[in-house]
């Protein structure tokens, strides 16, 4: 029996807020949104599990879409990862890569998203308790980066 292995996370996400700043865009027209989703393992569990996560779109199937900042996995070491879209082979065209930024501030200190350090190019290591700021593919009609904050709420490992 296949294995699922999903993690829960706290989401807000920044959507409006990733497109407006002090360089005279736009305010934001809309609300940001605090959630929590599941997302199983890429490898070893249903094809029907979500296993991406898209700013734009929450927990999606990655043989449904490839419209997500990035997967998320459990190699066979135990080690549970997620996967940027350029380690994936779906690279972006523009000039920001999709990618997340370790925090150690609390869910409720990330209130701005940092410019630049994203980890864009290789598999990261989460683990329980850990927050994430996330910076999108560019899809916002003014061709900037939305961004999103995660913690981790916990893991769970059953078979079916």
């Amino acid at each position: 029996m296949p294995a699922i292995r999903t993690f829960s996370a706290l989401l807000a996400l920044t959507l409006a807020a990733g497109c407006s700043n002090a360089n005279s865009l736009p305010d934001p027209t809309n609300p940001n949104v605090v959630n929590t989703l599941t997302l199983g393992a890429l490898e070893g569990t249903p094809i029907q599990t979500p296993s991406a996560f898209s700013i734009l779109n929450g927990a999606v199937r990655t043989d449904q879409t490839t419209e997500f900042e990035f997967a998320y996995n459990v190699e066979a070491s135990g080690r549970r990862v997620f996967l940027p879209r350029k380690v994936l082979g779906l690279p972006s065209s523009t000039g920001a890569q999709p990618g997340l930024q370790a925090s150690t501030a609390t869910f409720d200190e990330i209130t701005v998203a940092p410019s630049n350090g994203y980890i864009t190019d290789s598999a990261v290591t989460v683990e329980l308790g850990q927050r994430w700021v996330v910076r999108s593919r560019v899809f916002c009609p003014i061709g900037v980066p939305q961004y999103g904050k995660i913690e981790i709420l916990s893991f769970q490992d059953s078979t079916v």
